[in-house]
């Protein structure tokens, strides 16, 4: 649950911090005193997007900060856990809002994208505005509240996951069903195929075809270097290097017994001679393996005229030749299985709608069950609220068609009949202001609690009711604080007076601009707070006893509550 809120130069708030406990608590003020921009934090803290109109007048940049406490929240302590945010099971998230429009968030300390903050935020609260009921005319926001009162998660993962599989099988389908007839298409790459596969054209067998026929064409070349090379190594006609480095070696062994640093120039000689020698017998080799061959020639230059007649007239190079010819490959092996694979889909296109009937029906019987609890819960609470004879009903239209649906097999409409004896008609259609603004109440608070995030914020949802119905709101919402942690921004005492604690937001002009202060009020705060709030102007004597009555009557009326009541306050002060 949230703990602790900092807020600095946001909107009129200069610097303020509140602490939070559990159970419900009410902010209430002044018309235009700010009172919903502590709802509007938190709305930023939960991810949603800002523009510089919320940084103070004057100021750089806006500063928010919230703590969680995050005992009996598993799933967001999994979160932290799984995205390596976790600090000893703290939580606290953060952001700045910069004059320029730019933003930064931090989760305990780490820099983190507004997705992310808001992943989390989305574990920790669940904020319901004062205009919520205009959502509910949607039929998607009417499925969606009916699948989170539902708890199905797992239940529409298994049909998305079944709608996927069995489109992705239609799909191939519909793709293989286009090609039409493909034998002359077959017949073309075969072919292509064939003429690719006459010729060797690998990298390793294009190189050394490449490298024999130029050694074919120089031939003649490579012989008479060759036989120059041997002559002048050691060839027995002229005086070959061999001979000359056996004389020049005699005449140093012969001055050596005078110069003894002479013998190392022997040495040195000695090794040359040596490489001579090996030298003449590789150039022997090469001249042996060497030949005139006009034959060869010619077939060396048919093979390599083919192959680059084929990369030009492909338009490829000749070492591109190989990875053309086996892409040809593989599509003629698809097409070739492209009628079997045909017969193959029929059945398992088969299979596939039955998984995803299967899993459509039991997400069905999830909601059909959910629908009827929503059902009865909201009529009654409708009864409540002051529309006597009134009717819910969620109503289940099955969808038709013969493609996968990834939502189910049902669409979802909210059915109400205001009083008795008229028929159902869609809430969408339902045309009076207030009646749709009870009824999306009644329904909101019928469907409240069903999922696990710990706090709740309410910003005005009670606009347009008053009275009797204000008070019956505000002990639905006073109950909801038993299991969760309510905020609850109000105008009507008689829901304010249902809160375990109680913020009052006024206006503070200073320094030429109005300010927002907040503070939290006492026993002797709340009589005042809640008397200004039913006497309006003048505040006297009547409208302070009705205060007091309300919060004896919230008192009287709840279970043990989990923060301190009014009423052990007072006796602990006496």
């Amino acid at each position: 649950m949230l703990t602790h809120l900092a807020l600095k130069d946001f909107a009129v708030v200069r610097a303020t911090e509140l602490e939070f406990g559990p159970g419900m608590t009410v902010i209430s003020g002044e018309t235009g005193a700010g009172k919903s921009l502590l709802v509007d934090a938190l709305g930023f803290l939960s991810g949603l997007r800002a523009d510089s109109g919320v940084v103070r007048h004057g100021s750089e940049r806006a500063e928010l900060a919230a703590d969680f406490d995050l005992a009996g929240t598993p799933a967001a302590r999994d979160w932290l856990r799984d995205h390596e945010l976790d600090e000893d099971g703290q939580c606290q998230l953060r952001r700045i809002l910069r004059a320029d429009g730019g933003s930064r968030a931090w989760i305990n300390g780490r820099p983190v994208t507004l997705a992310q903050l808001g992943e989390l935020a989305g574990l920790l609260v669940e904020i319901h505005g004062q205009h919520e009921h205009q959502s509910l005319l949607s039929r998607a926001s009417q499925l969606a509240l009916l699948d989170g009162h539902a708890g199905n998660e797992a239940e529409r993962a298994a049909v998305r996951a079944a709608a996927a599989a069995w489109q992705a099988l239609l799909a191939e389908r519909d793709a293989l069903q286009a090609q039409g007839d493909v034998s002359d298409r077959i017949g073309w790459l075969q072919h292509q195929l064939a003429e690719r596969e006459r010729e060797a054209l690998d990298p390793a067998a294009l190189e050394p075809l490449a490298v024999a026929h130029r050694r074919q064409a120089n031939a003649a070349g490579l012989i008479a270097a060759c036989d120059d090379a041997f002559a002048r190594l050691g060839g027995d006609e002229a005086p070959s290097l061999a001979r000359q480095l056996q004389q020049v070696r005699a005449g140093l062994a012969r001055a050596a017994e005078h110069e003894p640093r002479l013998a190392e120039a022997d040495v040195l000689l000695e090794g040359a001679g040596v490489q001579v020698e090996e030298a003449l017998a590789l150039v022997g080799r090469i001249r042996d393996d060497l030949e005139l061959d006009p034959a060869r020639m010619d077939e060396l230059e048919r093979r390599l005229g083919r192959v680059h007649d084929l990369a030009r007239k492909h338009r490829l190079a000749p070492a591109d030749l190989a990875t053309h010819r086996d892409g040809i490959a593989i599509e003629l092996e698809r097409l070739r299985g492209a009628g079997e694979r045909l017969d193959r889909l029929d059945g398992e296109i088969a299979d596939a709608a039955v998984a995803w009937r299967t899993a459509a029906a039991a997400l069905s019987a999830t909601r059909l069950a959910a629908g009827e609890a929503l059902s009865t819960a909201t009529t009654a609470l409708i009864d409540e609220l002051g529309m006597g004879g009134g009717r819910f009903l969620v109503e289940l239209e099955p969808v038709g068609g013969e493609r996968p649906d990834p939502n189910g097999a049902e669409r979802v409409e909210f059915l109400v009949a205001a009083n008795a004896g008229q028929p159902p008609r869609p809430l969408r259609k339902v045309a009076s202001g207030g009646e749709l603004s009870r009824i999306s109440l009644a329904i909101e608070v019928a469907a409240l609690g069903s999922d696990a995030v710990p706090t709740m914020v309410f910003d005005e949802v009670d606009s347009g009711i008053g009275g009797a119905v204000a008070q019956i709101v505000g002990r639905k919402l006073r109950a909801l604080g038993g299991a969760r942690q309510v905020l609850c921004v109000t105008h009507l005492p008689q829901v304010a007076a249902q809160g375990h604690a109680h913020y009052r937001v006024s206006k503070a002009p200073g320094e030429g601009i109005t300010r927002s202060a907040v503070e939290r009020l006492d026993d002797a705060g709340r009589e005042r707070e809640l008397a200004r709030m039913l006497g309006g102007v003048e505040v006297g004597a009547e409208a302070h006893a009705a205060a007091r009555r309300l919060l004896d009557e919230a008192a009287a009326a709840d279970a043990p509550a989990p923060a301190t009541t009014r009423r052990t306050r007072r006796a602990a002060a006496g």
